[in-house]
Order: C-alpha cells, then structure tokens, then sequence
C-alpha cells in the first residue's frame, strides 16, 4: 500500500480522520495520561454531582413537606389558640359580667344592711333612751327612800334633832293662799312634790326645817330645787329651813357650793341602795 503523501496541516488532519487508529496512536504520544484520562474523571464528577443534586433535591423535597407539615400543624395551633382566646374572652366577659352582677347585689345588700344596722341602732337608741326615761323615776325615787333612811343623819349634820317627816298634803297646806296666785303653778307643784321635807327642831327646841333633793349623782337641778323649797318654807312659815342635796355622788359642778356652804351635802352609803 502506497503510503499517504502529508504536506500540510490538511493533508494530516485528512489522514487522521482516514485512519482513526493513528490519531489515538498520535494521542498517547502527545497527551499525558491524567489529560487522557481527564475526560472519563469528568464524567465521573458530573455523574457524582449528579447524584448529589439527586440526593440535594430528596432532601430538599424531605424538608419541604417537612415544612409544609409544620406550617400545617402550626397553621392547626394558631386556629385552637385562636379558638382558645375566642372561648377565654367570652368566658372574661361572662366573668365580669356575673362579677358586675355580684357587686351590684352585694352594694345593694350592704345598703339594705346598713340602712337595717341604722334602724336598728336608732330603735335602740330610742329604746335606750326610754328606758333612762323610765328608770329615771325609779332611781330618783330609790334614791328618795335611800335618803329619807338617814333622816336623822342628815338633820344631825345640821345641828338638828330629827323630829318627822313633812308629808306633801301639810306642805301644800303650809303656803298661803295669796301667795299662790303670786308664785308660779309649776314652782309651787315642784314644792309640793320635794322629795325630802324633814320637820327638826334645833338645841333648844324650836321648830325648823331640812329641804332635801336626792339623786344618785346630786347636780345643779337638785341644788336649785332644794334651794329654792328652803326658801319657800323660810317665807311661808318664818322658820329656818336648811337645803341639802344627797347621793351617792355629787357633780364637780357643784362642789363650790357645797364648800362655801351655800347648801349641805350628804353622802349616802352604798348598802342604803341594796334591796333585801
């Protein structure tokens, strides 16, 4: 066989495309083996990279319903926490609605109390105060009796003999009949109630008398009573007549008078006041 005449660069690449064994052959003899061998090591890089990018989009495609599945049960939990706030804003209403409701009957429920805790208080106020009305006679007259048993005791502190007791019919016989019309009804029917009038008689003899007013607490009213029946039976019958105020206490008040002597005092003892 005639061998190939090659003058140019076209007459070998012509040869070469003719006879593909002599450009391997030219191959090896003008590359190396790792550019040889470059071609199937990138085929092999884009098959592992292609396996990556496989085992990329699994996972990617594995996150992704991942995410959706989350999105899902996130999407789930905010509707029953929407759910929930919707059901614990309707019970704070309802709450603070029976709440309103309960202090508006528990206002109107201590109002009534208060208004029956007022009535109450003012009933036995009242009642309090009828019974000091009541018990005031019933004092006032115990204290008389405590008194009239120390008669004696207090004519002698007088200097005087206890002689009898004034009753009030010869009281009301001692005022004359034109000073009644001078002296006014309600003096003259306060001198007829005194609660004490003792009839005594002075060392030698004669006749005199002891006005008493008597209290628990002897005050200013029974000094003025006392003062003033003393006077009275002074100017109906002429005679000395002495006041004196008796208790078991005597009002401060009063206690300049009793010390300058403008009136007595008697103390009464406590067992005078005991029932037997």
């Amino acid at each position: 066989m005639q061998a190939p005449e090659i003058a140019t660069v076209d007459d070998l690449v012509r040869v070469l495309d003719e006879h593909p064994q002599w450009l391997e052959a030219l191959r090896g003899r003008l590359l190396t083996r790792e550019l040889l061998e470059l071609p199937q090591q990138l085929a092999d890089f884009i098959a592992a990279t292609d396996r990556r990018f496989t085992d990329l989009d699994q996972r990617f495609a594995e996150l992704a319903r991942q995410l959706a599945e989350f999105a899902a049960n996130t999407d789930r939990r905010f509707e029953a926490a929407d759910q929930r706030s919707t059901e614990l804003e309707q019970r704070s209403t309802e709450l603070e609605r029976t709440l309103a409701e309960f202090a508006a009957n528990t206002d109107r429920r201590f109002t009534e109390l208060e208004r029956q805790l007022a009535d109450s208080i003012a009933n036995t106020d009242r009642q309090f105060k009828q019974l000091r009305t009541d018990i005031g006679p019933i004092k006032a007259a115990h204290a008389a009796n405590s008194a009239r048993a120390e008669a004696d005791l207090m004519a002698e502190k007088q200097g005087l003999t206890f002689v009898a007791f004034v009753e009030r019919q010869e009281l009301w016989a001692m005022v004359p009949a034109f000073e009644k019309s001078k002296i006014p009804e309600k003096d003259l029917l306060s001198f007829r109630h005194a609660d004490i009038v003792i009839r005594a008689a002075e060392p030698d003899g004669t006749e005199c008398y002891v006005a008493v007013e008597a209290s628990y607490t002897a005050n200013g009213r029974d000094t003025k009573r006392a003062q003033r029946n003393a006077r009275f039976l002074t100017r109906f019958t002429g005679r000395r007549a002495d006041p004196v105020v008796a208790g078991l206490r005597i009002d401060d008040r009063i206690r300049a008078a009793v010390e300058s002597g403008e009136i007595a005092w008697h103390e009464l003892h406590p067992q005078t006041f005991e029932v037997e």
